[in-house]
Order: C-alpha cells, then sequence, then structure tokens
C-alpha cells in the first residue's frame, strides 16, 4: 500500500473512531415489513433514524449540542425541522448535513430561513419515492399565558411511517386534543419541559391519548421524566429515558 493510500485509509479510520465515540444511545425497532429502524438520542429535540440504509436527521442543532461534532455524520437522505427556534433549527448544520439528493421538509416559518426546503403544514402527507411517508401534524401551547411560545397552526410534529413502523416525533407542544386522533403509533417522541412543552403530568396524560408502544420523553431541560414512567406505570407503555436533556 502506498502512503497516499494509508494516509486516507488512516483518515477514515480515525474519523470512524470518532463518529462512534460520541456515544449516542441507540434504540433499535423491527418494522413490519422485516427491515430495521435504529434510532439515536442526540440532544434535546435533535435525533437521528437510521432505515434501510436511508439517513434521516430531525431538527439537527449543533450549537444546542457542542459535544456532537455534525460533520463526522453521514449525509441526510431527509431532514425534519419542526419550528423556527434557535433549539430546533440551525441553518449551518441543516447545510452541514445537506448532499444533493437531501429532502429538506420544514414548517412555513423555518423554511424562511432554509435554501430549498420543503413546505409542510398542520395536516399535510407526503410519500416518498422509497415509501417512507410523512405526515405534518399540529404541534402547539394550550396552557393560559403560554400560547405564544408555540401559537396554535404554526409549527409542526411529524408521523414518520418507516416500512409500517409509525414513529410519532411530537416537536414543541402540550397535551391538545388533536392527540387523541393518532393511530397505531408504535413509538413516540413527547418533549416534558414547562413553561415551554409538557409537565410530566401533561405528558403522561397525553401519553394515555393514543396510547404508544414505546414512549421516549424528550427535549427535557431539567425536568424530572422518571416521574413520567411513574405516572404510566399502571399502563402497557414502555417507558425509555435517553440522552435527550
Amino acid at each position: 500500500m502506498n502512503m497516499k493510500k494509508f494516509q486516507m485509509l488512516l483518515l477514515f479510520v480515525t474519523m470512524l473512531t470518532t463518529a462512534c465515540a460520541q456515544d449516542f444511545e441507540r434504540d433499535t425497532f423491527k418494522a413490519p415489513n422485516g427491515k430495521t429502524v435504529d434510532i439515536y438520542a442526540i440532544k434535546h429535540g435533535s435525533m437521528r433514524i437510521v432505515y434501510d440504509g436511508k439517513e434521516i436527521e430531525v431538527d439537527p442543532v449543533a450549537k444546542y449540542a457542542p459535544e456532537t461534532d455534525y460533520t463526522l455524520l453521514p449525509k441526510a437522505d431527509l431532514i425534519l425541522v419542526t419550528h423556527e427556534h434557535f433549539d430546533h433549527l440551525d441553518p449551518e448544520t441543516v447545510a452541514t448535513l445537506t448532499k444533493k439528493s437531501t429532502l429538506l421538509i420544514a414548517n412555513p416559518n423555518s423554511s424562511k430561513q432554509l435554501k430549498n426546503a420543503k413546505v409542510m403544514k398542520n395536516g399535510d402527507h407526503f410519500k416518498m419515492s422509497n415509501g417512507i411517508m410523512i405526515d405534518a401534524v399540529p404541534a402547539y401551547n394550550i396552557t393560559p399565558g403560554h400560547e405564544q411560545f408555540h401559537p396554535k397552526g404554526r409549527d409542526n410534529g411529524y408521523i414518520l411511517t418507516l416500512g409500517g413502523l409509525r414513529v410519532y416525533i411530537a416537536g414543541d407542544t402540550e397535551d391538545i386534543e388533536e392527540l387523541s386522533l393518532l393511530k397505531n403509533i408504535d413509538v413516540a417522541f413527547l418533549p416534558v419541559n414547562q413553561p415551554y412543552t409538557m409537565t410530566p403530568e401533561q405528558a403522561a396524560r397525553a401519553a394515555k391519548m393514543f396510547n404508544p408502544k414505546v414512549l421516549f420523553p424528550y427535549h427535557f431541560g431539567n425536568t424530572d421524566v422518571e416521574q413520567v414512567k411513574t405516572l404510566l406505570s399502571d399502563t402497557n407503555i414502555d417507558v425509555r429515558i435517553r440522552k435527550y436533556q
């Protein structure tokens, strides 16, 4: 092996080792079509999902998770942005993860800060050519005095259907009545961080509205999310606590 090839191999191994060293917690699910879905907890509202060789990034924000080096992660096939707040929208990180074929989906306000974003509003449905389905659903505040944080109709949550596995990513919301309309959710992510999203009690009440098989409290700051697990101990919901502080 010549020196140039050796140096390139050494660089690749170093990058791979560094990427693995970021130590994201991973949960693996089997979709009804037999393929696996890997979900990596990055931080706060950010996650990485890998399905059938496709890379999906949700609300990637390097500034909010400085220990995460997005330059070491694979380019994304799909990027979802729920809304324009600084801890969910980071145009520089989105650009870092974007390749020529990347599909970038954002709510209308976020699209104003992004290039070539496909806009989805509450109620919109989109099916990718590879069969991945995306539904944009409401996300907003209802507690009196908090409505201005996330006004009704502005921001998105998303339901991803991956080989039949339905993953609900709530974005910033409270226990709104529309949650009772969610059907057949296998994996759910609910934010637990008042005054901006939900209290543990609200999150537990929200989960009971649509009964996901697995629930990840996320976007929780200093909230004691173990309370969510306790409040749902009388249900069959599998509550998993990961590094989404």
